[in-house]
């Protein structure tokens, strides 16, 4: 339109000396050229109405626009990925005979009765060996992240999480014998089948940069689930969190992290340290009269969680924590249970502290991607006592545990198919702190004996990855649990050998054996 206006005018100017010739004829052309003048006045003057118009329009447009570009911006602020995953699994356990330190129960009371010869071996009540089976257990798990910031150096991560069990509004991997203390901690809300509501798995901020140097604090619920080495089975591209041999629990709290490119004088040896502390339990209001003893403590995380060198596929990790102030049991959602631990253990009480320390390594040889972790675990125990046996004398003194873990992946060259396969062996006192382990009945890495797994995958060639996120695959795995001894993940009684079970009193009945194959359908996006 510019352009048309322009050449108009253009045309008039060009005609305005040949008018002026023809003017030389006389008044009469005089006047002719002076009404055609006029009239090259009027257009113009219109051309210069019909440009303004065009400017306050094209100037409304780009305001328009300015105003939209503004909402886009706020938008792409906020960074959203996710995950859904579909999975199936079949799940049987083989118990050993042992004699119950409970045999009735009264379901109006909301208790049990103890084993009348519970002190008295010759009057033990003898419970045969049993098996346990779910020959189909299917769930459905969905996850979104985001990610925004509110300054340049101060951003916020989140998970939302819905974890459920097909035909169930509730969690049914109960399993006798080993639900023990992952039963209703904080920790595991959003990593066992519940029901279908959406809940913050995990919600912090980051304050990076703090005074121009590499330091940070975090606040708010942590990301400390499946971490290394379990990116590997999990067919992740990244490491995620803490070991979980030692750390499988998203609790709330802070770090304060430095991060560092030469270790020890090596050049370009990246990595980074941070101190952590975080509330595992909450013990709320407690009575405090003089001579009163009515509550408990809050239970809380501290330590150190050190990416000794993190470059490219090797890691080198080594994190210590304490939990302090444990608890002899969670509070549990069933009123009954509650009231049953209330009467057999008298109360929930504070029995001690537990120590954890453990050290990862993993690597990438060609298409093999292998790891090792070992661990180390101390109980602290106060009067009340933990690992305790039914002699109703406490058992103060420190126990020591162990655990060893390895495994590798092999990502066949030129084919969607990857193959892995992992062992883990706990000692007789090993404690895990995993009630967020992602196993469905029972956390492998807590397990005092040894587990089996090999695990195929399949990435799924469904066409180029819309965004870096994307990927889709089917995860085929088998699981063996080998136990040796009992109450894997429980601090509380003293673990008993399973060649021995028969000859001294267990609470549920002890797992020796048990077999899982799972099925997954995954997509990431």
């Amino acid at each position: 339109m510019v352009k048309k206006i322009s050449v108009l005018a253009l045309a008039g100017l060009l005609a305005l000396p040949a008018l002026a010739s023809a003017g030389a004829g006389g008044a009469a052309g005089t006047a002719d050229v002076q009404a055609q003048v006029d009239a090259l006045t009027k257009q113009l003057n219109a051309l210069k109405a019909q440009m303004a118009d065009i400017k306050t329009s094209q100037d409304q447009k780009f305001e328009a626009f300015d105003a939209k570009s503004e909402k886009w911006d706020m938008a792409s602020r906020i960074q959203l990925s996710g995950d859904f995953r579909a999975r199936g699994d079949y799940y049987s356990a083989d118990t050993k005979a042992y004699n119950p330190l409970f045999v009735a129960i009264d379901p109006l009371a909301g208790t049990k009765t103890y084993n009348p010869g519970m002190f008295v071996p010759a009057n033990m009540v003898t419970m045969p060996a049993a098996s346990y089976k779910n020959n189909s257990d299917f769930t459905n798990r969905f996850r979104l992240d985001m990610r925004a910031k509110a300054l340049e150096d101060v951003e916020f991560k989140g998970r939302l999480a819905m974890y459920k069990t097909w035909g169930h509004q509730d969690n049914p991997t109960a399993l006798p014998g080993m639900t023990g203390l992952d039963a209703n901690w904080d920790g595991n809300a959003t990593r066992q089948p519940n029901d279908s509501i959406l809940r913050v798995d995990r919600a912090f901020v980051n304050w990076n940069n703090i005074g121009g140097v590499p330091v940070w604090f975090s606040i708010g619920r942590r990301p400390t689930t499946d971490g290394p080495p379990n990116q590997l089975r999990m067919n992740s591209d990244e490491r995620m969190a803490t070991p979980t041999a030692v750390m499988d629990y998203p609790f709330d709290g802070v770090s304060v992290g430095y991060a560092y490119n030469n270790l020890f004088g090596m050049q370009d040896a990246p990595g980074r340290v941070r101190f952590c502390w975080g509330r595992g339990f909450e013990s709320g209001l407690n009575q405090t009269d003089v001579g009163s003893d009515q509550g408990i403590n809050d239970t809380d995380f501290a330590g150190v969680s050190w990416d000794i060198y993190k470059k490219g596929n090797r890691f080198a990790y080594l994190q210590s924590f304490v939990a302090m102030d444990l608890m002899n049991y969670p509070s549990f959602s069933d009123a009954m249970t509650n009231a049953f631990y209330d009467t057999a253990m008298g109360g929930r009480k504070n029995i001690g502290n537990l120590y954890h320390t453990s050290g990862v390594y993993s690597d990438k040889y060609q298409n093999l991607n292998y790891f090792g972790m070992l661990g180390w675990s101390r109980t602290d125990p106060n009067d009340m006592g933990m690992m305790n046996d039914f002699s109703g004398v406490a058992n103060t003194k420190s126990e020591n545990g162990y655990v060893m873990h390895v495994g590798a992946r092999y990502d066949i060259q030129d084919s969607p198919f990857k193959l892995g396969a992992e062992y883990n062996h706990g000692s007789k006192y090993w404690v895990a702190m995993t009630p967020g382990h992602d196993d469905l009945y029972a956390s492998k890495l807590a397990a005092r004996g040894n587990v089996y797994e090999v695990y195929g995958i399949y990435d799924i060639p469904g066409g180029e990855a819309v965004s870096k996120y994307g990927k889709a695959f089917i995860r085929l795995g088998y699981q063996h649990y080998d136990y040796n001894y009992t109450g894997s993940g429980d601090w509380n009684m003293m673990p008993v050998k399973m060649d021995d079970v028969a000859t001294t009193f267990s609470m549920t009945p002890p797992v020796e054996s048990a077999d899982q194959v799972y099925m997954t359908f995954e997509a990431a996006f």
